[in-house]
């Protein structure tokens, strides 16, 4: 039986292990490990990636959403819609300000928020809109920036998953007010630990996002306004940079492993993901849909395929969000969703064997 992994970070790292030691030892060898040269660096380069015009290297992820909303000044009292199948970070990074989640629905074949749904979900309390580019796909971007220029409303991109892709040539997180990535170890661009950035093309929110990040701190032990310590350190920048000049052919490699996938499982029992015809998807998870999930888990399982759920409960239904006041039967899409998604082995590493006997597997499967 063959053994296939739903991901192997180690893989990576020895094809780049002579870079990424070289990229240590230089902050080894500086003596120099919080907001050094490498972070400014990473963010200049970060930045000219993606088309933004400034980056701010955060602790993680989260933090990175989290900043993006008090940089907004949002807190107490107000509202940021987003939606109910993500990873409950998204809403946790809201919840972290005092501001309160309110989710909108999402489409069923882009796994994003609808933006038809939007203009139902907003109160007078609504300050901005937090869409997650899920996946590795890219949420419909301009209605929901015609919304919230109309609505008077901020747009927080939720990047984490989407280093790389793209919405109509343009690459994601520069085209909301403030775009967040994550650079958690089995991202697309991960670090080999946490590590977050916010990118913004407002010179005001840049340096905003920068005092934030840093206690506050005009310059040492001058703390102008209240705020967190959230910073990227030297290492995990140093790593960051020496794997961005990878980061084009790691996402093609994805792509072409998806397509592979496409082509197998175009006649199997699940259903296979779409790419929107408005962006470039990169594919940081690849998943299928089946309304006998569990089933099909336990059968690729029991062949030695590796497989995730992302994720099984949607925002509304957690327990952390009780008190919300959501119920089964709010968001339809996401919770049929939810019930049958199915994430597949994807990483650049993956040979063509291991997809086909992935796909092999599956077509074999009798729900």
């Amino acid at each position: 039986m063959t053994n296939v992994p739903f991901g192997n970070l180690r893989l990576q790292y020895d094809s780049i292990r002579d870079e990424a030691e070289s990229a240590l030892q230089q902050v080894l060898d500086s003596g120099w490990f919080i907001l050094g040269q490498q972070v400014s660096a990473f963010e200049e380069e970060f930045a000219a990636y993606v088309g933004a015009r400034y980056a701010v290297g955060v602790g993680n992820g989260t933090e990175a959403l989290q900043l993006a909303v008090m940089a907004l000044d949002i807190g107490p009292g107000d509202e940021v819609l987003t939606v109910p199948l993500t990873a409950c970070f998204t809403a946790l990074a809201i919840s972290a300000t005092g501001a309160t989640p309110t989710f909108v629905d999402i489409r069923p074949d882009s796994f994003n928020m609808d933006p038809e749904q939007i203009e139902t979900r907003i109160t007078p309390r609504t300050r901005a809109i937090m869409p997650v580019h899920l996946y590795g796909q890219s949420a419909d971007m301009d209605p929901i920036m015609e919304i919230a220029e109309r609505r008077g409303l901020y747009v927080i991109e939720d990047a984490a998953q989407a280093h790389g892709a793209e919405y109509k040539g343009r690459r994601l997180g520069s085209i909301g007010h403030i775009g967040c990535f994550s650079f958690y170890p089995s991202k697309n661009l991960g670090a080999y630990g946490d590590g977050g950035l916010c990118v913004t093309n407002d010179p005001a929110l840049a340096e905003r996002l920068r005092l934030l990040r840093n206690g506050g701190q005009s310059k040492r032990y001058h703390h102008e306004m209240l705020a967190i310590n959230s910073r990227l350190d030297e290492m995990q920048a140093a790593l960051l940079r020496a794997k961005l000049r990878h980061l084009d052919e790691w996402n093609d490699a994805r792509r072409r492993i998806a397509h592979r996938y496409d082509e197998l499982l175009a006649h199997s029992p699940v259903t296979t993901p779409v790419e929107m015809a408005y962006g470039k998807h990169v594919y940081h998870l690849y998943v299928v849909r089946s309304p006998a999930r569990d089933r099909l888990q336990a059968h690729l399982e029991a062949h030695g395929v590796g497989t995730q759920v992302h994720y099984p409960i949607p925002l509304h239904l957690q327990g952390c969000y009780r008190f919300l006041g959501g119920k089964r039967g709010d968001y339809p899409v996401a919770e049929r969703a939810a019930e049958e998604i199915l994430s597949l082995p994807i990483y650049p590493e993956l040979t063509d064997d291991q997809v086909e006997y992935v796909a092999e597997v599956i077509n074999r499967w009798v729900p």
